[in-house]
């Protein structure tokens, strides 16, 4: 039986372009750089596939996938999966999918596919990660409930990880709210993890959806948890991190969501505290402290402005952008633009001194209108 016969649909192609050994980013960045679309790298000749630099292992997929060589343990290892997803009803979102988020699309090392159970049109909606640790006080559950269930009535989607501790609350009380939630695992959607958390992750299923790049089959394992911590910020607006210690995964994720151009939130505790510490930390760096929901839904209110598209016609209004800044601030972020700027030219541009530039552009970064980025700092959007 051959692979045509089966099924050469683009979602198969994109979980052969997940399968594909030492196929990793920069392998991909080269065939990007001389094709339209990864999936175009399935249809290129032996010499060309060279040409790129491709390892023998990956050239061999593909010439398996091309040759309909159902032996290739690559091509075997496709059949498995589909044929695991057809039994526990898990779907397949890859980068071609309607549902398939632009902003994740846009982080570095995106996934090329997502593995669903539930409703995967939520991957659309505006998303708000809620993250902390596993072994948290009481009164960060409560935190951790309370602030889900007040921005999932906002109009914000909470998106965590599944885990114990702050994570399963933040679940827990955007569906006890009566509203959906998002959860991002690592691990295959049949062995999901922890078994604490079974009966939240059938209410998810039910009431939201679940997500995971790894295939059917894969047991959790810690070096797959800052993986998906990466989709958990980039599926994500902003992430609140409820309650860590200085050296808590949640850092993971608020560290790989400043990288990924995303809002910062934090939740103050007490000072004796050793899950406050690494809240402290964030907010040390930059973070924006957050007593109630409205804190997080004022900054990303600037950021939604600043997406905003105006009607033809339309005249632009970037007063309330703009509004309660002083002139000094004005002046550096009308500096700024949509690509990467030094602090060297943004001193020349302005003509103020380095001490006071800084202060200018860290008041931007927590007001939500530049962030920093390599080579540079940029407008916000």
């Amino acid at each position: 039986m051959s692979v045509s016969s089966l099924d050469r649909s683009l979602d198969n192609q994109w979980l052969l372009l997940s399968l594909l050994p030492r196929f990793a980013t920069r392998a991909r960045e080269r065939v990007l750089a001389n094709a339209d679309c990864l999936t175009d790298v399935l249809s290129m000749n032996p010499a060309t596939l060279k040409a790129l630099g491709l390892s023998a292992e990956t050239m061999s997929a593909i010439h398996g996938w091309q040759a309909e060589d159902l032996s290739h343990p690559v091509l075997a290892e496709l059949m498995k999966i589909r044929s695991q997803c057809r039994q526990h009803g898990i779907r397949l979102i890859g980068q071609h999918h309607d549902h398939f988020p632009e902003a994740l699309r846009q982080i570095h090392d995106a996934p090329m596919l997502l593995y669903a159970l539930g409703d995967t049109g939520l991957l659309l909606q505006d998303q708000i990660g809620v993250v902390g640790s596993r072994n948290a006080t009481r009164t960060g559950l409560d935190h951790a409930r309370k602030f889900a269930a007040e921005l999932g009535r906002r109009g914000l989607l909470v998106t965590s990880g599944l885990a114990l501790g702050i994570d399963g609350a933040a679940h827990a009380g955007a569906l006890d709210a009566g509203h959906p939630t998002v959860a991002v695992v690592g691990c295959g959607l049949d062995r999901l993890y922890p078994a604490q958390h079974r009966q939240l992750a059938h209410r998810i299923t039910e009431n939201g959806l679940i997500v995971s790049e790894y295939p059917p089959g894969t047991q959790a394992r810690a070096a797959y948890f800052p993986q998906r911590n990466r989709i958990i910020s980039g599926l994500s607006r902003g992430v609140l991190v409820v309650e860590a210690s200085l050296k808590s995964g949640s850092l993971i994720t608020a560290r790989t969501a400043l990288e990924q151009g995303r809002e910062v939130f934090a939740i103050p505790g007490s000072v004796h505290s050793p899950v406050a510490r690494g809240c402290h930390q964030l907010i040390k760096q930059g973070a924006r402290l957050v007593e109630t929901a409205d804190d997080i839904l004022e900054e990303l209110g600037t950021w939604w402005s600043m997406q905003a598209q105006p009607e033809a016609g339309e005249a632009v209004d970037k007063g309330p952008v703009l509004a309660g800044l002083d002139s000094r601030e004005i002046a550096v972020f009308e500096a700024l633009g949509y690509d990467p700027q030094s602090t060297d030219a943004l001193g020349q541009l302005t003509g103020l001194p380095a001490d006071q530039l800084m202060q200018s552009l860290l008041l931007l970064e927590l007001e939500g209108l530049a962030h920093s980025a390599p080579g540079g700092y940029l407008r916000a959007g």
